[in-house]
């Protein structure tokens, strides 16, 4: 048995750099369009699931069982376990409950995070986690240190389209109806956990510099920050915000990773996450 392990749901995107420098493994969703089923691990072709996600009608998405985080759970003495925003997804519940049978078990550490956010906003998460692990922190200690790294993460977004957004149920048909009527481009906020509009404006352009400008109006301390930048099959527009951001911003670091199955299924093909 391993000493620690950071388990994480298909939502956390990674780069394989990451990958190999990162304790993790990452537990599946399931995905639906129409009535085919996708399970988002390794083996999910992302370039055809966009393509049949373009024609589906129905998008569908499902939690992990408790089951399959046990299995996960069940490989280490310490895990920290990473999850998308409890009120997108039952992924957070279904973990808290394996964390409960896993540890009726026998004694283990495990602490599952809400990261309130998905997409970049785990990545970073992860990336915190592993930080505190090579600084060789308690398991408290690092429980607290990302506890409140989470409370002070900012997430936003644009998506070329609110399509998917309205058939997963995770923004009001009315909000998307308002944005259409008036050929708007929002630029979407996660806000406790949820989704909310945080800027309309008229157009893809506008929106991606207001995207730019929120960093200013919504942080602090960013010579200490990492930002993370999600896009859904988009890496030359990824790498231009990333250039934009540099030019104005002094962050530690800016990473970019392509969205997966889950993450496409929300951002749908166009999308640009920043998560910091």
């Amino acid at each position: 048995m391993i000493e620690r392990l950071i388990v994480a749901d298909s939502c956390c995107d990674l780069t394989e750099e990451m990958k190999s420098k990162l304790d993790i493994e990452l537990v599946p969703l399931t995905l639906q369009l129409d009535d085919v089923d996708y399970l988002d691990d390794e083996n999910l072709d992302v370039d055809k699931y966009i393509e049949a996600m373009r024609n589906a009608s129905s998008i569908k998405t499902a939690a992990p069982s408790p089951k399959l985080f046990m299995d996960k759970f069940e490989e280490a003495k310490e895990v920290f376990c990473v999850t998308l925003s409890g009120k997108l997804s039952a992924t957070y519940s279904n973990a808290c409950l394996a964390k409960t049978m896993v540890l009726e078990k026998g004694e283990r550490l495990i602490h599952v995070f809400d990261t309130k956010s998905a997409a970049s906003g785990e990545t970073l998460v992860a990336l915190k986690i592993q930080e505190c692990i090579d600084k060789k922190m308690t398991f408290q200690e690092i429980v607290d240190n990302v506890t409140k790294y989470i409370s002070e993460m900012n997430i936003f977004f644009v998506l070329e389209s609110l399509d998917n957004l309205i058939k997963n149920g995770r923004i009001s048909k009315l909000k998307a109806m308002i944005a259409s009527a008036f050929s708007i481009k929002p630029v979407m906020q996660g806000v406790n956990g949820e989704i909310d509009i945080y800027k309309k404006v008229r157009g893809l352009k506008k929106a991606y510099s207001e995207l730019i400008d929120a960093i200013a109006e919504n942080s602090s301390n960013i010579e200490e920050k990492i930002l993370v930048i999600t896009h859904c099959n988009c890496l030359e527009r990824a790498k231009e915000i990333k250039n934009k951001i540099v030019e104005r911003y002094n962050f530690k670091d800016i990473l970019i990773v392509s969205a997966r199955g889950l993450s496409s299924t929300y951002e749908n093909e166009g999308g640009i996450i920043i998560s910091y």
